[in-house]
């Protein structure tokens, strides 16, 4: 139980700085964000109407602290700014019409990957020295080796314009708008094909290669090797003696690349115009969108920070000597 509480102390903690952070970190940027938003408006508005847009982009000259007030209340109200490159789209609005693209495409690649490089590493490490050993990992070695916007680029050109077998760019067709439908389903599955293998082969290889390597060291295990002298059937030696063991580490690398999954893979939204909240990310840089800026970094922190929370209370499930501080329970 102290454990528990300890976990989310820490947890509290780590969102308030979060939180702080992300209102410190654009006001310490070279230049000023309300400069930059009304230089695009100086010749069009009269000084009423730029007044009117600074209270409504929440610009102010009070003094830091009751800005800072401010902006934890907007947090806290759902009051996160309005988009300046969508404006008057509230911020809140553009994170929730991107996140879903970005859950879907990039969430459901991450787990594929977790569970076929795991299940491959497992096989392999057991079937040491085989054929698909030998050959596996350094292929995969090989794709991911390569930076994910050429991976990226190289499907795009073969099986996208060569061929011609899959969209080029965006989530789904223009004649099939968002909708509960078979129609927009397949149009969204079929332009999800290519930016997911990208993904999949960019992150197949370190799970594949991690878990064959802690498979290996946990089969050199005297109680491993006890227990196959004992006789025990191989394949419950595999699942219940070395491979619940071996799986811890990749649990923890497992929280990262949950967290990681909101922030999604910007490049691979970018080469592919997926429209994702990396794509908006990295729209809102170039536009400098600094409330859409604010709003997407602070989503991927706490995404990041909450999934760590889940896998430290799991893995003291897993492993009670968390909880003891590597005593013996």
């Amino acid at each position: 139980m102290r454990y528990v509480v300890n976990r989310l102390i820490f947890f509290v903690v780590s969102v308030w700085a979060a939180v702080t952070i992300n209102f410190i970190l654009p006001r310490m940027m070279p230049g000023d964000p309300a400069q930059a938003m009304f230089a695009k408006f100086s010749n069009n508005l009269t000084p009423q109407a730029m007044h009117a847009l600074e209270l409504q982009f929440g610009f102010s000259n009070q003094p830091i602290f009751v800005q800072y007030v401010t902006y934890l209340k907007g947090l806290l109200t759902g009051n996160w700014g309005l988009s300046f490159t969508y404006y008057p789209t509230p911020t809140t609005t553009v994170i929730g019409q991107s996140l879903p693209w970005t859950l879907g495409l990039v969430g459901i690649t991450t787990l594929i990957s977790v569970f076929a490089g795991t299940g491959l590493g497992i096989l392999i490490a057991w079937r040491r020295g085989k054929v698909l050993d030998t050959t596996l990992p350094i292929a995969s070695l090989f794709v991911q080796a390569a930076p994910y916007m050429w991976t990226g680029l190289i499907l795009l050109y073969v099986f996208g314009f060569k061929f011609g077998w899959f969209p080029i760019a965006h989530g789904y067709a223009d004649d099939t708008p968002p909708s509960f439908t078979w129609a927009f389903f397949l149009s969204a599955l079929r332009h999800g094909i290519l930016p997911a293998i990208t993904i999949f082969l960019g992150s197949f290889s370190g799970w594949l290669i991690g878990m064959r390597n802690n498979m290996i060291l946990t089969l050199g295990e005297d109680y491993v090797t006890f227990a196959e002298a004992k006789g025990v059937r191989p394949m419950r030696l595999v699942m219940m003696y070395a491979a619940r063991n071996a799986i811890l580490p990749q649990i923890t690398s497992f929280a990262i690349a949950i967290g990681n999954v909101v922030s999604g893979s910007i490049l691979t939204e970018v080469v592919y115009s997926y429209p994702g909240i990396g794509a908006q990310l990295n729209a809102a840089v170039l536009q400098q969108d600094y409330p859409l800026i604010q709003g997407a970094f602070l989503v991927i922190a706490l995404a990041v920070l909450l999934a760590n929370l889940i896998v430290d209370l799991l893995y003291s499930r897993l492993d009670p000597r968390v909880r003891t501080g590597g005593a013996a329970v």
